[in-house]
């Protein structure tokens, strides 16, 4: 029996929370980005998302520190980390747990739970095509695959990743024979150490954000090879340089003022028309972490599941599956529903 509350998914055979956004005893956490990774009484993740996790957390209490005068909120104790790694199960209560690759950043991992009932799958946010970067992702056969749905509109295609790479190496060379800065928007954790080993490897050498920075030593200190990137510095950087700078950092860097730059928005709404009005960039690139339409489908195909359950994403997609003839429904908050 499970139930989807506060926005969390909620393991009531086993005293279980999933991705929630609140504090909790106990709860699973499937990988770092903001809105999944929450600190906890104790995380279960697996050995490379509790790194990532790590430097998430000493640097958003850091920033909570430098921004609160004066702190009255109960102090918590530091969240300990239940570690485990990929197709390692282990029990809780009477049931089998095992943690997956999800493919999506470094240390993204799916949640399969093994009981009387049957087996169910819990996604997180996944892709299934190779990264240069993060683990090889994985399917399993269930009963029962909870699963997000972000690009779940036939329109989310995305190219191969080695044609949007070939793209972006050339967009950055073009840039620099021009005497421009390319620059490129990226997610601190994933997408950022994409673009880095994708420019790296085409010849570009890279300067990045500090917190790209330390986020990448992470990913090397998780045994990831990455080709050359420099720390950004104000007054030493080189504009034969590539940039990769976190979006919401859109303001760019002082040694850039007064200098030509071609600026980059890598995601997946780059499909999507008028995404350079969105973004104000000159180019989007559509290199996601997350499974495009095609993916998703051939996702239940391989899984094979009796039943699907949908969250993160399109609603309407869940009528696209029932079309296709898969029991499937999307979870509303409150929800409470048994495995079968």
């Amino acid at each position: 029996m499970f139930s989807l509350a506060e926005k969390s998914l909620y393991v009531r055979s086993i005293d279980l929370w999933i991705d929630s956004m609140r504090p909790r005893e106990r709860c699973y956490v499937s990988h770092g980005h903001s809105d999944h990774a929450r600190e906890h009484t104790t995380v279960i993740t697996s050995v490379n998302n509790a790194k990532v996790c790590r430097l998430r957390f000493a640097r958003r209490a850091e920033r909570q520190r430098q921004t609160t005068l004066l702190d009255l909120t109960p102090k918590r104790a530091p969240c300990a980390f239940d570690e485990h790694e990929f197709n390692a199960p282990w029990m809780l209560g009477d049931h089998r747990l095992t943690l997956f690759s999800a493919g999506h950043v470094l240390g993204s991992s799916q949640l399969m739970i093994e009981g009387e009932a049957g087996s169910f799958v819990y996604t997180g946010d996944f892709k299934l095509e190779p990264s240069y970067t993060a683990e090889p992702p994985e399917v399993k056969k269930c009963d029962v695959v909870l699963m997000e749905c972000t690009y779940g509109r036939p329109q989310y295609r995305f190219p191969p990743r080695a044609e949007t790479a070939g793209e972006m190496v050339e967009f950055a060379k073009t840039a620099l024979q021009d005497g421009a800065v390319p620059v490129f928007f990226a997610y601190s954790l994933g997408k950022a150490q994409e673009a880095i080993a994708i420019l790296g490897n085409g010849g570009i050498p890279v300067a990045a954000h500090g917190a790209i920075y330390s986020m990448t030593k992470v990913y090397e200190e998780a045994g990831v090879e990455m080709p050359y990137y420099v720390r950004y510095d104000a007054e030493a950087f080189d504009c034969s340089h590539a940039l990769v700078w976190p979006p919401s950092g859109k303001t760019l860097p002082k040694a850039l003022k007064d200098k030509p730059t071609r600026t980059a928005m890598l995601t997946g709404w780059s499909v999507d028309k008028g995404m350079m009005w969105r973004y104000g960039a000159d180019r989007g690139f559509p290199l996601s972490d997350h499974a495009d339409y095609p993916s998703l489908l051939r996702y239940i195909e391989m899984a094979q599941p009796k039943k699907v359950l949908l969250n993160h994403g399109w609603r309407d997609f869940v009528y696209r599956l029932r079309a296709l003839g898969v029991d499937a429904e999307y979870l509303e908050e409150n929800t409470q529903l048994s495995l079968f």
